[in-house]
């Protein structure tokens, strides 16, 4: 079970979308606040991140810039320049009339569950940077070329795979940021649980498994340390307990389940460890706010309006 994989599954909600943009200087755009995550790939040229909060952020030729909150913001040839509202529609193809691009950018979104979203997003910094450098992370730079690729000259299949290669970077970031974290002293948080064998072993437990009545010793055994040990290592790494990580994880796989599937809701429940739809219906809204049925209608109303 590939803990990372899984937890971004679950909180996807549809599916992720991107443009190729060629720029003459001066240009700049203002990006409305998305449900989800946006994300920027400097292909040529250079240009200025304009966050939500914090100072403007140079960007150069292959920089890659996560915004994992999806906050409205801007990206400008100078962080003076005015900006305009971004419209995918009008992001061009490239056009022999017109003159030297002073930029390229790959500007897209994730479209995520906001509702509670999962630690291993919360983990991450508001606004991820990752600078492209000699030799670092040649996956996620060979992912960026194959997207750019597709997008610059739309070929049969594209339909199919630009959305794959969207997913694949969006896991080839999350790599990168964890990478670089858990290489610095004293790494705490995710960077540490992902790179942690007992830790990583007891998630794993968790999301193969959410229907069972995991406990703190059965999990433990798992990992290979004292139920102490092991209670204390967890916490740290992810932030929660083994046993609210454990429910935490119940529930997001049943608002996956309700968003994806039309299973009834007792089947909902007892795939997610509880004896009872009361029981299951009682813990959902607590922990969403809202009634299970209702989700579920409200993400299929949702969901028809995105596509």
């Amino acid at each position: 079970m590939d803990v990372l994989s899984d937890a971004i599954a679950a909180m996807r909600t549809g599916r992720p979308h991107s443009s190729r943009t060629r720029f003459q200087a001066p240009w700049g755009l203002r990006f409305p606040p998305t449900e989800g995550a946006g994300f920027h790939v400097v292909l040529q040229g250079a240009c200025w991140l304009l966050p939500p909060d914090g100072e403007p952020l140079a960007l150069g030729p292959g920089d890659v810039v996560f915004l994992r909150k999806g906050g409205g913001h801007g990206l400008a040839d100078d962080p003076a320049t005015p900006l305009v509202d971004f419209r995918p529609d009008r992001a061009d193809a490239e056009d022999p009339d017109r003159g030297r691009a002073s930029a390229v950018v790959l500007c897209g979104a994730y479209r995520l569950d906001r509702a509670r979203p999962h630690p291993v997003l919360n983990d991450l910094a508001d606004v991820v940077h990752l600078p492209a450098r000699v030799g670092r992370h040649p996956s996620l730079r060979m992912a960026v070329d194959l997207l750019g690729s597709e997008l610059e000259r739309p070929r049969p299949g594209a339909d199919a795979i630009v959305p794959a290669l969207l997913d694949m970077l969006l896991l080839y970031i999350l790599r990168a940021w964890y990478e670089d974290r858990s290489g610095e002293p004293g790494a705490s948080g995710w960077a540490a649980a992902f790179n942690d064998p007992s830790v990583m072993a007891a998630l794993r437990c968790v999301h193969l498994d959410p229907a069972r009545q995991w406990t703190v010793a059965e999990l433990a055994a798992a990992a290979g340390l004292s139920r102490a040990a092991f209670a204390r290592r967890f916490a740290a790494a992810v932030g929660e307990p083994p046993l609210a990580y454990v429910t935490r994880w119940r529930m997001t796989t049943a608002a996956r389940l309700l968003r994806q599937e039309d299973a009834p809701l007792a089947e909902v429940a007892r795939r997610t460890g509880y004896t009872s739809e009361f029981a299951f219906a009682k813990a959902f809204k607590r922990e969403f706010g809202t009634a299970p049925g209702r989700y579920r209608r409200e993400a299929v109303s949702v969901g028809a309006v995105q596509r």
